[in-house]
């Protein structure tokens, strides 16, 4: 029999290194790798003191997926969606990471790795709503 890695090796590296940089950040610097607190404490004004470290977070988010594109021979991602639709949905999640006091990085990667009940509620949200949405969505505009 042969397995052919290709299919889900990257994503299994994929997520033991964000696995290994969310343990890195909470060990090293004692704060929890949630990316919409640290993007919303950069855009906010930062009252933290934490400017540098939280512009360098954003940086290696932004930046890392293009240089691994250049590296890579990635497969050209194509967004057939309307603006709209990706701006609704944008503005959703954005409201609903507020809500939820939290991201899906910040609940699911790095609440669940500490056994945060919280997240645990959390990210059942997220998953059960996620569903229900796509599901009203496929039934109503095909």
């Amino acid at each position: 029999m042969h397995i052919d890695f290709t299919d889900w090796s990257m994503g299994l590296i994929g997520g033991l290194f964000i696995g290994a940089a969310s343990a890195l950040f909470l060990l090293g610097l004692g704060r929890v790798a949630g990316i919409s607190g640290i993007t919303g404490d950069l855009l906010m004004g930062n009252k933290n003191g934490r400017f540098l470290e939280n512009l360098a977070f954003v940086a290696g988010i932004v930046l890392c997926p293009l240089i691994y594109a250049q590296v890579v021979a990635a497969p050209v991602i194509q967004i057939t969606e309307s603006l709209p639709y990706l701006i609704v949905g944008g503005l959703l999640v954005g409201f609903g990471t507020r809500l939820g006091n939290g991201c899906t990085s910040g609940h699911g990667v790095c609440g669940l790795s500490r056994l945060s009940v919280r997240s645990f509620i959390a990210t059942g949200t997220f998953m059960v709503v996620a569903a229900l949405v796509v599901a009203f969505l496929k039934t109503r505009l095909g």
